[in-house]
């Protein structure tokens, strides 16, 4: 299912444009042209669902609903929707290399109003979007009422609505809001539309160019999500939809008390008992838009680490056992063999192992994890690989390579050195893009910020923080001509090449 091929690991979000965030517009189709010309094979993204506090789209309203920040305005003017007036002095944030969220968020709102509201007016499109909430009844109404309700309240989440009807669900509470909010509702429903059209129009242009993208799917879902509301059985929660457990992870590389997401955590043996139905469904609507799922923080279906829901951090929690293959057995049976990559990094213990190795998933390598271990007898070394596997320069968690590089001791840095046989002339980020390439893991990825050889304010996230992540920006001079003849050059010498070969 995995040839030997590569690949670049970039969000949406960090595309350049004029607008403060990156977009399905131009730049993301100059930006597929760019793997082309440099003969990748896969464009690796992060979620595309909505970001809400700490703007991270590892905590999202739905699990399946769109990120509104990514429709671009261009495309919304040439459809008619939009005159350039109506956003072309705005000022989306101040620095063109960081995503100012607060303002993206105020900025944008009354532009997608506008355009919602021609939309509505045009009665040729209206087929369209009738057919589009159609097939996507199963989440469409209940998200945009959500919102609609949510928004109403402030923008509280959910378990702080004044409203404690709404919260549970009384039907003659819905009814009220269904026909209060009812612009609001509808609103919540077209930009979803704009969303999807415009994702899937960039999609099938990337795979018509022999590109396949690598989506993302977080293992847990938001306490202030739609899921939580309508679903809240398939949760650990209280009669509040308070959670009485969340999820995280014991002390790590990254934090010396433990992450706390806080995440709700599932009730699996609810799961079970429906035969994991929700979780088919969540799958079959990621392969709906994309073309390879990598699912985060595949440890959790071993065993999680289940913390009190009133915890302040995630040290003093412990091990749960998950549901284990027999999840993953039963997606097999409903939808058959699928290309999907096990984030399988931090705790993994030989049930976790065992767990990959029953569902015959590629797990990754971390590159950077593998050159800490002076020792080389690290399982992310180079030496370590495998060809099923998918091997990383880093992830979205890491340091780009030049800040890693530089937070070294000096022996490390040597083994760096000494194992790449990095010339004098070459930068760590080559060097050791070029090491990744010619490892035997039939997939090699790096990020955008190493193959532009950036500095450490391009990292896209710390983890345990909340504040001053996921902003980084691309910018288009960033991508000269000798980069991509660099990457196009290891590409093809270390037989990754894409040969343009159609999907």
């Amino acid at each position: 299912m995995f040839t030997r091929s590569s690949g670049v690991l970039m969000h949406i979000t960090s595309l350049p444009n004029s607008f403060g965030i990156g977009s399905f517009g131009q730049s993301a189709y100059h930006f597929v042209d760019f793997l082309v010309e440099t003969k990748q094979t896969y464009w690796q993204i992060l979620p595309l669902t909505t970001t809400s506090y700490g703007d991270s789209p590892y905590q999202s309203f739905s699990a399946v609903a769109g990120n509104t920040h990514l429709i671009d305005l261009d495309l919304l003017a040439q459809m008619g929707l939009l005159q350039e007036a109506d956003y072309r002095t705005i000022n989306f944030g101040d620095d063109p290399t960081q995503v100012d969220y607060e303002r993206i968020f105020y900025a944008r709102r009354p532009i997608l109003e506008i355009a919602v509201k021609n939309f509505v007016a045009n009665e040729a499109l209206r087929p369209d979007f009738e057919n589009f909430a159609e097939n996507n009844r199963t989440w469409l109404t209940d998200y945009a009422e959500f919102m609609a309700i949510k928004e109403h309240f402030g923008n509280q989440a959910l378990q702080k609505w004044e409203d404690k009807q709404a919260i549970a669900r009384v039907p003659e509470a819905l009814e009220k809001y269904r026909a209060m909010l009812a612009a609001q509702i509808q609103y919540f429903k077209v930009t979803q539309y704009f969303f999807f059209q415009q994702w899937q129009a960039l999609k099938n242009y990337a795979n018509q160019k022999g590109i396949k993208i690598i989506g993302d799917m977080p293992i847990y879902v938001s306490a202030d999500s739609v899921e939580v509301w309508t679903k809240p059985e398939l949760f650990q929660l209280d009669a509040e939809r308070n959670p009485l457990f969340v999820a995280g992870v014991p002390a790590d590389q990254f934090s010396a008390t433990g992450q706390l997401w806080g995440n709700p955590l599932y009730d699996w043996n609810e799961h079970k008992r429906q035969g994991y139905a929700w979780w088919i469904y969540r799958i079959a609507e990621s392969f709906k838009i994309y073309d390879v799922l990598r699912i985060d923080h595949f440890k959790g279906f071993s065993d999680y680490w289940q913390v009190d829901g009133k915890a302040d951090i995630a040290k003093y929690g412990s091990w749960q056992p998950g549901p284990g293959y027999e999840l993953f057995e039963t997606v097999k049976q409903q939808l058959g063999d699928l290309p999907i990559i096990a984030e399988d990094l931090g705790n993994i213990d030989d049930k976790a192992k065992k767990l990959l190795a029953d569902c015959g998933y590629p797990g990754m390598k971390i590159l950077q994890f593998g050159f800490e271990d002076t020792t080389g007898e690290s399982f992310d070394n180079p030496h370590h690989c495998i060809p099923h596997c998918i091997a990383y320069t880093g992830t979205h968690d890491n340091d780009v390579i030049n800040g890693w590089y530089v937070n070294l001791t000096p022996e490390q840095q040597q083994y760096v050195n000494d194992y790449t046989h990095r010339s004098a002339d070459e930068s760590v980020c080559q060097a050791v893009i070029r090491q990744l390439f010619a490892t035997v893991s039939n997939t090699a990825i790096a990020t955008m910020q190493d193959i532009l050889d950036l500095p450490t304010r391009s990292r896209m996230n710390i983890p345990s923080t909340i504040g001053g992540n996921w902003q980084w920006r691309m910018q288009e001079n960033d991508l000269t001509q000798d980069k991509k003849d660099f990457l196009t050059k290891i590409t093809a010498l270390y037989q990754r090449a894409n040969e343009g070969k159609k999907q």
